[in-house]
Formats: structure tokens, C-alpha cells, sequence
């Protein structure tokens, strides 16, 4: 028999956990939970919408597990909030762990409102805080830990005996070197490298992408060298 689970969120992230939870795992979506000033309607995913603020009242701890469903905003800080509302509330928080991933599950740590999607290569030894996001496609080195609530996007690196601080931000691409330390509420941007350590709320940018018009000189250079034009 499936568990009863209730989605925090009304949103695409909401949505894209209630099919994964659904098709995946052993729970059953029964409710999406959001604050009762955000309900525009009464469902959502064809799930019926109920407000958070006393949502334990009807929907017990015991009957019910939850999720929480929402990504990035504030730097994480939201998604943080609501996590440890519902803990306040006594919900046992349910992750989702792909299980189409490179990664040895008794070998790794994971917290729990975790949310990590398809085609993850996990090394043996990586600790993984609670409520991360990890998005589909990345690389944790081995030994490397994660701190609790941060995000990491699509096609991330980052290599062993790494230590991420807590709230943090991963775009596409980025990278960081073995043994580096990322303390809390970082930003680290699209293609960034990362080869250093960076204190708090540091923010690592990747120098933007050089762009020619057709009639630039170096536009028709390259063209002509590459393409034979």
C-alpha cells in the first residue's frame, strides 16, 4: 500500500515532484499544501489545495508525510523556511533519489526532503545535507559533502573531498577542483570554475561569451579558416 504524501508548492516544481513521487516511488500525492493567501484554486495536478497554516489539524503527521516542493527563491531561504515549518508541524519530510543514477546507495549519506533527479554520478563517500535539490546529470566526487537546503542545477562537477556550505547555488555547468571549501549562501554562476575557496555568501561569474556580427572582421576569419567561406 502506498504512503500518503502532501506537496508543499503550486508551482512547476510542485508539478514535475508529483509525477516523479507518483510514477517512482511508494507514495501517493493525496494533497498539495500552499500558504492560504496563495490559493488561487482548489486544485492543482488534479489534487485538491489546502492551506498550510493548520494543515496538521486535518491532515495528521501520522496519516501523512510531506515534501517540499519549491526551488531557489531567496537563495534558498524559502525553500529553508518551509522545510523547518514543517518540521515544527512533526512531518516526516520524503525525498526522491532517482534510481537511474551511477551511485552506491549504502555507501552515501543523504538528509531528508531531498530531491535529487535522473542520471547523477554519486561517489562513495559523499554526505548530502537535508532539503538539497540536485537537478538531473552531475558529478560528486567522492568524500565530498553538501551542506543542507542548497541547490544544484544541471551538469555540475564537483570534485572529491569538496565541503559546500549551506543555501548555495550550482548553474549549469559549473565546476569546482578537489578539496575545495564553499562556505554558506554562494552563488556560483553558469560555467563557473571554481579552483579556490570562497568565504560566505561569496559569488563566483564565468566571463560572459564574446559575441560577433556577421560583419565583424574575427566573424569572418574564424568562418573562413573553419568553414571555407
Amino acid at each position: 500500500m502506498k504512503k500518503k504524501l502532501i506537496i508543499f508548492g503550486n508551482g512547476e516544481i510542485a508539478e514535475i515532484a508529483n509525477y516523479y513521487f507518483n510514477n517512482q516511488t511508494n507514495y501517493l500525492v493525496s494533497y498539495f499544501a500552499v500558504d492560504k493567501e496563495f490559493i488561487k484554486d482548489d486544485n492543482f495536478c488534479k489534487k485538491p489545495i489546502v492551506p498550510f497554516q493548520e494543515i496538521e489539524k486535518k491532515f495528521t503527521p501520522d496519516e501523512y508525510e510531506f515534501h517540499v516542493a519549491i526551488s531557489y527563491q531567496k537563495l534558498n531561504q524559502l525553500r529553508e523556511k518551509k522545510y523547518n515549518e514543517a518540521k515544527m508541524k512533526k512531518y516526516k519530510l520524503a525525498s526522491f533519489i532517482s534510481k537511474n543514477s551511477h551511485c552506491n546507495l549504502d555507501e552515501i549519506t543523504f538528509g531528508d526532503n531531498c530531491f535529487i533527479l535522473e542520471n547523477q554520478t554519486i561517489q562513495n563517500g559523499v554526505k548530502i545535507g537535508n532539503n538539497v535539490m540536485i537537478w538531473s546529470s552531475n558529478h560528486i566526487g567522492h568524500m565530498t559533502e553538501i551542506g543542507d537546503h542548497t541547490y544544484i542545477s544541471s551538469h555540475v562537477v564537483i570534485s572529491g573531498h569538496c565541503k559546500i556550505g549551506s543555501r548555495c547555488f550550482f548553474g549549469v555547468n559549473s565546476a569546482v577542483a578537489d578539496f575545495s571549501k564553499i562556505e554558506d549562501d554562494c552563488f556560483i554562476g553558469m560555467s563557473a570554475n571554481v579552483n579556490r575557496n570562497l568565504n560566505k555568501s561569496s559569488l563566483a561569474v564565468n566571463k560572459s561569451t564574446d559575441f560577433y556580427e556577421e560583419e565583424h572582421r574575427l566573424n569572418k576569419i574564424i568562418k573562413k579558416k573553419f568553414f571555407k567561406f
